[in-house]
């Protein structure tokens, strides 16, 4: 069993290093069926996501004045260096504007033409790889869409609301860049999720050894439990924990209709070199 592989689980889930081990051998090296199996087994709740991807660059949005529609891109770069500078952050503007005024979402037809040409001449002239990952582009058709961007430009997230503000719509998206839900109400989480879910909390459940109704209710509670902490709805709301987002929104008259959310390299697998265990070897050979 490759060492990395049990490093990895072990980094992931905290469990010792016999017990990564056996995992990882009936997994047959599949981590996250590894992790799956764990948290049946050990009633582990969570475990940390892959490790840090080195994917850089920022995201943007702009937003029409009247709220009625907004953009989100990503645009990445391979250091966090080039991802401040000001020539990189022109191009992203002028990519942010393009999808702005054409309402586009595909990137490879934002993309033909003059912006490809800019971004090959920054390539040339930076020496880094940089590219348009992904658009996202939200209209409100009785509502208002609202934006927010962390601070450092990493994270960016579009809400719209039927109903509110622009002020309010800020507010959702300022929580959903902090807390990350999953979907805007309970109902619309994916039913594969729940199902993964329970299976998780029914094998925890089972192990208890508590009578039957006992550990039907058990699943239920947890997973209406999951169900609320990743439902943008049922979050208390970041600024005033006392409230949900969704009473927040209601009590202005409004409602969520949908959010985006994009953070920087985020899903981008990238590998990663261990240069002492490189040098090592070399010298072995």
């Amino acid at each position: 069993m490759s060492a990395s592989l049990v490093k990895e689980l072990r980094e992931r889930t905290g469990l010792g290093l016999l017990e990564c081990k056996k995992a990882l051998a009936a997994a047959n090296g599949d981590v996250d069926a590894a992790i799956e199996e764990l948290r049946k087994s050990s009633g582990m709740k969570a475990a940390k996501k892959a490790g840090r991807t080195a994917a850089d660059g920022v995201v943007a949005t702009r937003i029409a004045d009247d709220g009625s529609y907004g953009v989100l891109v990503e645009v990445n770069s391979e250091t966090d260096f080039v991802a401040r500078d000001e020539g990189f952050l022109a191009f992203v503007r002028k990519v942010v504007d393009a999808a702005f005024d054409g309402r586009q979402t595909d990137v490879a037809a934002l993309m033909d033409g003059e912006l490809e040409s800019d971004r090959q001449a920054l390539v040339q002239k930076i020496g880094e790889n940089i590219g348009v990952r992904r658009v996202a582009l939200t209209s409100a058709a009785d509502g208002v869409v609202g934006a927010y961007v962390h601070g450092n430009n990493r994270i960016g997230v579009l809400v719209e609301l039927q109903g509110g503000d622009q002020d309010l719509a800020r507010d959702v998206a300022m929580h959903v860049a902090a807390v990350n839900p999953q979907v805007v109400k309970p109902e619309d989480m994916p039913q594969e999720v729940v199902e993964k879910e329970k299976e998780i909390y029914t094998a925890q459940a089972l192990d208890s050894g508590k009578p039957a109704e006992i550990v039907e209710k058990m699943i239920g509670g947890r997973i209406k439990k999951f169900l609320a902490e990743n439902s943008l709805v049922d979050q208390a709301f970041v600024k005033d924990p006392d409230t949900t987002v969704g009473k927040l929104v209601s009590g202005a008259g409004a409602s969520v209709a949908s959010f985006a959310r994009f953070e920087v390299g985020e899903g981008i697998e990238v590998e990663s070199v261990d240069f002492a265990a490189e040098v090592a070897a070399q010298l072995k050979g």
